[in-house]
């Protein structure tokens, strides 16, 4: 088994070292797996909140009664505080050095998340290329899952984004 270390603390003085927030494209490698932690568990207030700001006024995630008549039997968290939190779970080991968000594709919900859930997140580096029109840049694919306290996924998608190699590029 292979293994590497990527360090995130970089020497700034004597002893003394700046945390770095995300990776390099060097740092990538096809098939690396990132577990993202700690977990982050989910609370009425999150749905509530991110409900209010996305507009999305479906009862299944606001109104506990109605919630409490579909096959779930109370309130469904938001897709979209789903996607948010794992994204923000995933960004500091994948995109946090990225220069741009390239695109999302294949988003698959594959199980309902409830407030007291924990969500925790790992990405799996499927692509890596050079940029053919930005030196010292390169693009990187990676596929995120989300998982719950049980190990259940509960939503995955691939993304690629931009990123500077160590040498060059905007940092």
């Amino acid at each position: 088994m292979k293994t590497k270390a990527i360090s995130r603390l970089q020497p700034v003085g004597a002893q003394r070292y700046r945390e770095s927030h995300g990776l390099y494209y060097d740092d990538f490698e096809v098939g690396d797996i990132y577990e993202h932690k700690p977990g982050r568990t989910i609370t009425d207030a999150d749905n509530i909140w991110q409900s209010l700001i996305n507009s999305n006024n479906h009862p299944l995630h606001s109104d506990y009664h109605f919630a409490s008549t579909t096959e779930f039997g109370r309130p469904v968290i938001s897709s979209l505080v789903t996607f948010s939190i794992i994204g923000g779970l995933s960004l500091a080991s994948t995109s946090g050095r990225a220069i741009a968000n390239l695109g999302w594709k294949e988003v698959i919900l594959s199980n309902p998340v409830f407030v007291g859930d924990t969500l925790y997140a790992e990405s799996t580096v499927l692509s890596k290329r050079r940029s053919r029109s930005r030196i010292g840049q390169g693009v990187v694919t990676v596929m995120t899952r989300g998982l719950n306290q049980r190990g259940a996924e509960v939503l995955r998608w691939q993304r690629s984004f931009l990123v500077p190699t160590a040498a060059g590029g905007t940092p």
